[in-house]
């Protein structure tokens, strides 16, 4: 088994679903602690430019976003399944639907004054103006709408009552019957709302669903030790990338293999990353790039939600 290399911080929501998608898969890790702003010298260095948290590192290849996260963990590890077999695509489109929208409402009832604005009173000024400058950048350019407190406080009622009453009815302990890749795309959101005390009761006075969300977070984070940034990058500096299944790829109209490419999210965190695109398939766009200091580094990147583009 490769060794699987997670680049996060311990207060993001995308890194919680990334660990818990390594416990429910009972795989071993090692833990890189990157800065929770830019710049991230070590992280980008890696991705090219990539800068959202988390990022998956095995040897020389990079994959970015937690949507593909979880399908190479799959096939790290076939056995539980992340996406079940029949439920493929219901599991994959709830999950994509949790990251989204339901991350959107959970962001506009994080960042509300009343909440934030404690939270960065323990910071000195400098400091909690940079963070909301970092978190206005992250959030600006792409197609994530933003939601007010006001429509999130409206709106949130209606998608914990739909969840309750399908907890309620469904057979089993989990969404869709077996525990999935969707179960964990949803909770992270609670995991992240349940990390201020103003908003703890959203998830705890509803039993059904306080009673699913303890059973996803026993999953818990496998076993991980610790490396260092520098560790990392020297174990990119030594390996090689990935020998890619040619028989799987499925080209990207209009762009031939090895032409110059960049790649960019289009919803949130759209920083663009170059390199010469060397392969695609269904899920996943992959981008060979060259680093002064780390040689050749393939980043993959999701292909739904990402946009690439040849370079001018």
């Amino acid at each position: 088994m490769s060794e699987l290399i997670l680049h996060h911080y311990w207060q993001s929501p995308f890194a919680e679903k990334a660990r818990l998608l390594l416990g429910f898969k009972g795989l071993a890790w090692r833990s890189v602690i990157i800065p929770r702003m830019l710049p991230k010298p070590e992280l980008t260095a890696l991705t090219g430019g990539y800068r959202k948290t988390p990022v998956l590192q095995v040897g020389a290849d990079v994959y970015c976003d937690t949507a593909l996260i979880a399908r190479r963990l799959d096939a790290e590890k076939a056995v539980p399944a992340l996406f079940p077999q029949g439920q493929e695509a219901v599991v994959a489109a709830f999950a994509g639907w949790a990251d989204s929208v339901v991350f959107q409402h959970a962001v506009a009832l994080i960042f509300q004054p009343e909440i934030m604005g404690p939270r960065l009173a323990t910071l000195p000024p400098e400091q909690a103006q940079a963070f909301m400058d970092d978190r206005k950048a992250l959030f600006s350019g792409g197609s994530l709408s933003r939601l007010t407190p006001e429509q999130a406080r409206q709106q949130l009622p209606t998608l914990l009552t739909r969840l309750e009453t399908q907890l309620q009815r469904s057979e089993g302990d989990y969404l869709f019957g077996a525990p999935s890749v969707a179960d964990i795309a949803l909770a992270h959101n609670f995991w992240f709302l349940k990390s201020t005390p103003q908003l703890a009761p959203l998830i705890d006075e509803r039993p059904e669903i306080a009673a699913w969300y303890a059973r996803v977070l026993g999953f818990g984070h496998g076993t991980y030790e610790e490396l260092s940034a520098e560790q990392a990058l020297e174990i990119a500096r030594e390996a090689e990338p990935v020998a890619l299944p040619r028989e799987r790829a499925l080209p990207v109209e209009g762009i031939a293999w090895g032409a110059p490419v960049t790649v960019a999210a289009t919803d949130y965190g759209v920083d663009p990353v170059a390199g010469e695109l060397v392969y695609a398939d269904s899920e996943s766009l992959v981008v060979k790039r060259s680093d002064e200091r780390l040689g050749a580094i393939q980043v993959h990147f999701p292909r739904l939600n990402f946009r690439v583009s040849a370079a001018s």
